[in-house]
């Protein structure tokens, strides 16, 4: 038992330590304050909604579920316009008409206008479905906000306006983090003030 619990607080240490270590640059590649960052991200959510734009939340797999949760929490506890691309039998009709590589991709250009925010959630940061995604969105001049992992070279992370950066190779990591990071954006802007 005690193993488990020694092992338990590694883990509990090393995602602690993670996530104080996540990193954060903007369109020009410049190194942001993770603090910072996640205020521009809180700030940019509020006024797409207030200007009557959407923001729209994509990611395959843990990614996937990751995007459905937040965009529920931000519009049911946020009160802002959001929601995930990720409906099953639109995934599928587009993967099986154009491609899997373009089922994020077809639902922006079909729906993203100017101004909307598109939140890219991505562990390994080279999804060809979400790098497309995020194409679409900037030919309809939409805001873009990354979330990757793994390498810290990969190709989403320079793509936003925003980008959030967990330096780990562990899937469980990486997800459970951007989860807490988006959260913590909607935590903010809900008031959270240090309170269990």
């Amino acid at each position: 038992m005690t193993d488990t619990v020694s092992q338990l607080s590694q883990y509990f240490d090393l995602l602690s330590d993670l996530g104080r270590k996540a990193q954060a640059s903007d369109a020009s590649g410049k190194t942001l304050q993770l603090d910072e960052a996640l205020g521009r991200i809180r700030a940019l959510a509020r006024v797409t909604h207030e200007s009557g734009h959407t923001l729209f939340f994509i990611g395959n797999g843990g990614s996937a579920g990751i995007a459905s949760h937040l965009a529920i929490d931000y519009g049911k506890n946020g009160g802002l316009r959001s929601m995930a691309l990720n409906d099953g039998a639109a995934l599928t009709c587009l993967a099986n008409d154009l491609g899997y590589e373009h089922v994020f991709s077809q639902q922006i250009s079909l729906l993203g206008r100017s101004n909307d925010l598109l939140i890219a959630i991505s562990s390994s940061g080279r999804s060809p479905n979400i790098l497309k995604a995020v194409e679409a969105a900037r030919s309809k001049n939409m805001a873009v906000i990354t979330l990757s992992g793994f390498d810290g070279t990969n190709p989403l992370r320079r793509l936003g306006d925003i980008n959030l950066h967990v330096a780990s190779h562990q899937y469980g990591f990486v997800e459970i983090l951007h989860l807490a990071l988006l959260h913590a954006v909607l935590d903010f802007e809900m008031g959270w003030k240090g309170q269990v």
